[in-house]
């Protein structure tokens, strides 16, 4: 089934998510229901907040970019209880980043290029592991959402006042996109 994403000025994207217990109801489903919506939405990487539900659930589908990046071939996972334990703030790199949940919105944003994670895959199997490059870039924004947070956050004071209309805007429901969402209602 495909879920609305929530989109920016939702309560939920903001509250930090709880693990879920390993008997988490319908988990199964509702992974697959996170990565229909990612499909539909052509993301590459959705948080469970993002779809109203405050628990530590992160996809990723990296596969749709394996052309331009070879090494992430078939490279689509679910992420349970993901959490960043140490960052290698040794070497950062500036990319520009979107975010379903702020469409129209794209921003350079600065973060390490190596972090160590600790999650749980789909069969509940524990993982503790460095990880690098664009896979690293990707769970940041995505854990992010998982503590409340959202990239434009982490753009400078000045970019963040240059979009503040936009998101404003998205607060308000004036925005256009191709995905089902669930805007803010005031």
């Amino acid at each position: 089934m495909i879920l609305p994403i929530y989109i920016y000025g939702q309560p939920v994207l903001r509250k930090v998510a709880e693990d879920i217990p390993a008997d988490y109801p319908e988990l199964e489903q509702f992974i697959a229901d996170m990565y229909e919506t990612l499909d539909q939405s052509e993301g590459i990487g959705l948080a469970a907040p993002q779809v109203g539900r405050s628990v530590r659930i992160v996809v990723i589908d990296l596969d749709v970019l394996s052309d331009d990046m070879p090494e992430y071939k078939g490279f689509r996972h679910a992420f349970i209880n993901p959490h960043i334990v140490e960052y290698d703030e040794s070497k950062t790199d500036s990319m520009e980043e979107g975010c379903l949940s702020l469409p129209a919105i794209h921003e350079k944003v600065t973060r390490p290029t190596r972090i160590r994670v600790q999650w749980l895959d789909e069969e509940m199997q524990a993982h503790d592991e460095w990880i690098e490059g664009y896979l690293a870039r990707v769970m940041q924004h995505e854990f992010d959402h998982l503590d409340g947070k959202m990239f434009v956050d982490r753009v400078s004071p000045l970019r963040r006042q240059l979009i503040k209309s936009k998101l404003k805007s998205l607060t308000q429901g004036r925005y256009r996109c191709g995905y089902k969402t669930k805007p803010v209602r005031k």
